[in-house]
């Protein structure tokens, strides 16, 4: 029908409309622009976690052939309107903001933060000048747990701040106490939990020109958020908005951290400003372990009770939660992680303690799952636990406590950030967890297990059921265009990091306007073509943008009806729209082509246009979802242990997944799949570690594992659909969901196949050195016995 989704669009697996480009090595990333004139700058960056900044010499490096400037806050001051980077957001639980220096001016709080800023002919010159710049600085104490730099006595983190208590609040709901009181059953557990950063193929850059001929600023930017940078950019430079343009160019990878402003994308800009040539800044590896955000420690305390049949009564207990040495990005991830944890089950009560302490370590910020692996963590090691005491299965004791599809929509006690309740809008987790064990043959591998310790292997299985709050606003803007060559040309805030944007928007479009793929041009990242938009970060821009360009192309759909109405001199209800034409029905050969139509709404001088209709064959929304959409899903691992080393093998790993209706299942398979083995690194192998001073112990990928094709196992993807009632298409999120319970299940997993040994696992990750200490420890006590 016209105007609505054509069925062979929305749910097929079309082919990428990126690929075909990127595969022939004609994307165009940031390093890939190259301007006239322009310089290459390299960071002086501390070399200590917390230090008294003294002076800075700098004659050596200005001497070097080839060095243009070497800047620090002093010279780039007089182009900022503040003295700090305005990138506070709100939150209840803030007790001080600490935004960022764009270079440090006084005190060095994290090793790695930028000092100055060398622009020279080539990077190669501009590094050599960077390390003849000498620093004179008083050492101060370090903090690098949180937890610890909250006792009484501890030195602060940073001078400037009070204390290193930076946020705190209580999530309560229920009567915890009396619960407790009433429980049969109680588990106490402490968890820490290690998460590290996003890693993304490519590296963060920044490439900034002005033109004082147009009175213009241009920043390529590898981030997710390209209108948020132009705001920072404005407020920071005092420029008009006029004067600011941010570009994401073809960005390769995401995963949280570009979502985050940093201080080199407002100092490389304020240097292209200051020297009136372009600057162009590319990341290198040693710089994304210590100057990038990532995730951090979080440290729990927690207890839950649980009645005789296992059924959960309240849970309650304290998060300590690393911060890192500034706030760029509020206390998003501690409050996902505390929220996070009920997960798909009746949870009647719950009082958390949450403390957000400072330490001299790089910030921290969201990556992939942001918070929500560590809360969803928890409530499943607590829900072993119960199990283990009771002596029930681990299915049994999760299908006792879910969620029933009857009492969908459900909604918690819990206030999100945008002041709602906490409400699941639809969904079936009892069948998720059916059909996920069902596909995982659960029930069989008892034998299996059994055969395997026959021969001396330890095998075991483990599951997790998970929830993610999706699609958050509180918008997303898209226009669509009809253009007289009969090009569609649709614009959007969102922002595509290689997770299939441009094909997503595509095929919605293409679907309403029945044309193929090849004939629709996305314009995504760019202030320039959608003057409002916010980005890629919580699993949105299916929700937000994917429904805001049906609005539009709907919109389209009913006026080029109506115009080729007026033309054909039929009703507008006797036209179809399919093949880029709209044509009366039963009459194939009676049509005016999508180009023609366009055209026509151009307008001739003197001549009034087709049905009195408004000019131009286009039309813009800005979708506003009225709450988060919920995506859930249940995992579930084989995974067999090699007592001798440590070492885990995961054999095989099933998962569920239901994110609503799905626009590509392809696209969606490759998200949760990646999502999968995001969470496996977080779970085996990533530990972003440092010493008692605050040094990064990890500054190449020979030190930071990340998991590779011979330790990820085949990753068996099963789908369901629970459309969503919150937006048109009835659509979910799907980016981040598949990392969220990897690290329950493999950690489930690997407990089952050590249970004569009584192992459990309460820290991430679990390298192989840390698993074989806790075997042999086992080992010693069944044998001290």
């Amino acid at each position: 029908m016209a105007g609505d989704l054509s069925p062979g669009f929305l749910g097929r697996s079309v082919p990428r409309v990126e690929d075909a480009r990127l595969l022939r090595g004609a994307g165009r990333f940031a390093d890939d622009i190259a301007l006239p004139g322009m310089l290459h700058a390299a960071f002086v960056r501390s070399p200590v976690a917390h230090a008294l900044l003294r002076s800075v010499d700098l004659s050596n490096a200005r001497a070097l052939p080839g060095v243009r400037a070497v800047l620090t806050y002093a010279d780039l001051r007089p182009q900022l309107r503040c003295d700090r980077i305005p990138l506070a957001l709100p939150s209840a639980m803030l007790r001080f903001d600490v935004d960022p220096f764009c270079l440090a001016q006084r005190e060095l709080c994290y090793a790695g933060e930028p000092i100055a800023l060398v622009a020279a002919e080539s990077r190669r010159v501009a590094e050599d000048a960077a390390r003849l710049v000498e620093l004179d600085f008083e050492a101060l104490p370090a903090v690098v747990d949180a937890r610890q730099g909250l006792q009484s006595g501890a030195p602060k983190a940073r001078l400037d701040c009070p204390d290193n208590l930076v946020a705190q609040t209580v999530l309560e709901y229920g009567d915890s106490e009396g619960a407790f009181a009433a429980g049969s059953i109680r588990v106490t557990e402490r968890f820490r939990i290690h998460k590290g950063g996003g890693h993304s193929i490519e590296p963060r850059g920044v490439v900034a020109r002005f033109d004082a001929v147009e009175d213009m600023l241009t920043v390529w930017d590898g981030t997710q958020m390209p209108h948020r940078a132009k705001a920072v950019l404005v407020a920071s430079l005092g420029l008009a908005e006029h004067q600011v343009r941010v570009i994401a160019p073809d960005v390769g990878g995401g995963f949280g951290p570009k979502a985050v402003f940093h201080p080199e994308e407002l100092a490389v800009p304020a240097a292209a400003m200051l020297l009136q040539v372009p600057v162009k800044w590319i990341e290198d590896r040693l710089e994304s372990f210590t100057a990038t955000v990532g995730e951090r420690v979080q440290e729990w305390e927690m207890e839950a009770a649980a009645d005789r049949e296992g059924r959960l009564l309240a849970i309650r207990g304290r998060l300590y939660h690393d911060h890192g040495a500034c706030t760029p990005y509020g206390v998003a991830l501690s409050y996902n992680s505390a929220t996070n944890l009920v997960g798909p089950y009746v949870l009647p009560a719950y009082h958390l303690e949450i403390q957000v302490g400072l330490t001299n370590l790089v910030p921290a910020a969201p990556t992939r799952g942001a918070g929500r692996p560590q809360g969803t963590f928890v409530m499943e090691r607590l829900l072993d636990g119960i199990a283990l005491q009771l002596g029930i299965e681990r299915d049994e004791i999760r299908r006792r406590n879910l969620i029933a599809p009857a009492q969908m929509p459900y909604a918690t006690p819990i206030v999100t950030r945008d002041g709602k309740a906490m409400t699941y809008d639809s969904g079936d987790y009892p069948e998720c967890q059916r059909r996920a064990l069902a596909a995982a043959k659960w029930s069989e591998f008892s034998g299996r297990q059994a055969a395997a310790r026959s021969e001396g292997r330890w095998l075991g299985i483990g599951m997790a059921n998970y929830v993610e709050g999706t699609g958050r606003g509180p918008f997303e803007s898209a226009a669509v265009r009809v253009e007289p060559s009969g090009e569609i040309r649709v614009t959007t805030g969102a922002t595509a990091q290689g997770q299939g944007t441009k094909t997503m928007l595509a095929q919605l479009v293409g679907g309403v306007l029945g044309v193929p793929l090849e004939k629709i041009h996305i314009v995504d990242g760019d202030t320039a073509a959608s003057p409002l938009g916010l980005g890629a970060y919580a699993s949105r821009q299916a929700v937000t943008a994917g429904n805001a360009v049906v609005i539009a192309a709907r919109l389209v759909a009913e006026k080029a009806r109506k115009a080729a109405a007026a033309m054909l001199e039929v009703a507008p209800e006797d036209l179809d729209l399919a093949d880029g034409c709209v044509r009366v029905k039963g009459i194939p050969g009676l049509k005016r082509s999508l180009a023609d139509l366009a055209r026509a709404l151009q307008g001739t001088p003197g001549y009034a246009l087709p049905g009195d209709l408004e000019p131009g064959l286009a039309a813009a929304s800005d979708f506003q979802p009225g709450a988060i959409a919920y995506t859930n899903g249940t995992h579930v691992v084989e995974a067999e242990v090699d007592i001798h080393t440590g070492a885990v093998r995961l054999d095989r790993y099933v998962v569920v997944h239901d994110c609503g209706r799905m626009i590509n299942p392809m696209m969606v398979e490759g998200q949760v799949l990646g999502g999968v083995v995001h969470g496996i690194g977080a779970t085996l192998f990533e530990w972003m570690r440092y010493d008692e001073s605050g040094q990064p112990l990890c500054g190449t990928y020979a030190d930071y594992v990340l998991p590779t094709a011979d330790v990820v196992p085949r990753i068996e993807i099963h789908h369901m659909e629970s459309p969503s009632p919150l937006n048109p298409l009835g659509i979910k999120g799907a980016a981040e969901s598949g990392t969220i319970g990897a690290a329950s299940a493999i950690a489930s997993a690997i407990e089952d196949a050590l249970k004569p040994l009584g192992v459990r696992i309460t820290d991430l990750p679990v390298t192989p050195a840390r698993l074989f200490a806790l075997i042999r420890a086992a080992e010693q006590r069944r044998d001290s016995r």
